[in-house]
């Protein structure tokens, strides 16, 4: 018979790895970055590549190095950008949904510090399912000076 302690530890274990398991199977993220920031600049964007199973919604995004993160969208309204908070993005099934500067973004307000080109920056980006569920899924992301392509794009170019 197995003992109380370690069944309860092999049983969250278990939740644990299934929980993992479907926020990797529910969204695929890719190519995530961050406009590096130099001072007093209290804002920047973050910028991903989404693409789900099954129909999502991104609902929140939150990050250590940020006191306010929103999901923004930017639109022409007549002759003038606009740009506002949105309460979710939707992702259909099987569609890529590429969060971009001048459209879809993460802004990311309120910084704690500048960001350097190179660092790291952690997002941890919530989805809800239709079911009305919901999954975090933490991600690194790059910050990139404007005008930089990722190292990646950039080796493609030669």
């Amino acid at each position: 018979m197995m003992n109380k302690s370690l069944r309860a530890t092999l049983i969250a274990a278990s939740l644990s790895l299934l929980g993992t398991a479907s926020a990797w199977a529910q969204v695929e993220v890719s190519q995530p970055w961050v406009r590096a920031t130099v001072a007093p600049q209290k804002a920047t964007g973050a910028f991903v590549q989404l693409k789900a199973k099954s129909d999502s919604r991104l609902v929140e995004v939150r990050s250590s190095v940020a006191g306010v993160a929103e999901i923004h969208e930017m639109k022409m309204e007549g002759s003038t950008m606009k740009m506002r908070a949105v309460e979710g993005l939707d992702l259909p099934a099987g569609q890529l949904v590429e969060l971009k500067p001048g459209s879809f973004h993460i802004m990311l307000m309120d910084l704690k510090k500048p960001l350097a080109a190179g660092e790291a920056v952690d997002l941890t980006l919530v989805f809800e399912g239709r079911d009305k569920k919901r999954v975090e899924q933490e991600i690194k992301a790059e910050a990139r000076a404007m005008g930089k392509p990722a190292a990646a794009e950039h080796a493609h170019k030669h």
